[in-house]
């Protein structure tokens, strides 16, 4: 084309030269515009190497998370295995501890009734010297018979049944004579420990012993040890404390 009179001449003559493109480039752009598209290219690699590498980190952060909680879960079931197993093994010494605590409660109760017993016997023993004690002289004591004979022929009507059977089975009842030669009688009640309860029936017993023979009868508490709460009970003269030698609880 010699002659450029449009537009579109002037654009054919550049698709004809692709050099003048360039040149005509060169001096329209800047050479920071030229160089953009390379220089833009050039970022989008490195963005891409670089998310490349952060991908591999996550990637790595992610194994490493996964390894932690999967540790981290077996820790947990190691550890609630060791709870279980500690759990099952308190629950083995609770119930250890608790029949243990009920053997010894029943030991303890079959050695209170064992010295009970002893000290029952013994006090049977003394019983010339409970009398003494009292300024009674002893004349004998009485057996279970004894009593039951005795209420037989005794109005009991409006005594409760269980304490006419308590009064049967009285530790010690004797009959002895004041200093005049009068009969009279002692209702004893024997404890290793004398409480109480040993001072209730001992009185309660003396009571029935008046109401049944119309003689004078007196209560007494016999024991190794006594219960402070009984102090008032003997210092008021309700009933006598009679306390056993230890010799006499000594086997021979």
């Amino acid at each position: 084309m010699d002659t450029i009179n449009t537009i579109d001449d002037f654009l054919q003559v550049l698709d004809e030269n692709p050099k003048w493109v360039e040149a005509l480039r060169a001096r329209l752009l800047s050479r920071q515009l030229i160089e953009l598209p390379e220089k833009f290219a050039q970022f989008i690699e490195a963005t891409d190497k670089r998310f490349e590498m952060l991908d591999k980190r996550f990637e790595r952060l992610e194994q490493r998370l996964d390894r932690f909680i999967e540790a981290t879960d077996k820790r947990f079931e190691n550890l609630e295995t060791r709870v279980q197993s500690i759990q099952n093994d308190v629950s083995i010494l609770k119930d250890a501890q608790v029949q243990n605590a009920t053997r010894i409660q029943s030991i303890q109760n079959d050695l209170g009734m064992l010295k009970g017993a002893h000290a029952r016997n013994a006090a049977i023993g003394e019983a010339p010297h409970i009398a003494q004690d009292m300024g009674f002289n002893w004349t004998k004591n009485l057996s279970q018979k004894n009593l039951w004979d005795l209420t037989k022929i005794s109005d009991t009507s409006g005594i409760p049944t269980n304490e006419l059977r308590s009064f049967h089975r009285a530790d010690l009842i004797m009959e002895a004579t004041g200093r005049e030669g009068e009969t009279c009688y002692i209702a004893v009640e024997i404890s290793f420990t004398v409480n109480g309860r040993d001072t209730t029936r001992a009185v309660r017993n003396a009571g029935f012993l008046t109401k049944f023979t119309g003689k004078p009868a007196y209560a007494a508490v016999v024991g190794l040890r006594r219960d402070d709460r009984v102090q008032d009970s003997i210092e008021s003269g309700q009933v006598f404390w009679y306390q056993l030698p230890m010799e006499v609880l000594q086997a021979e």
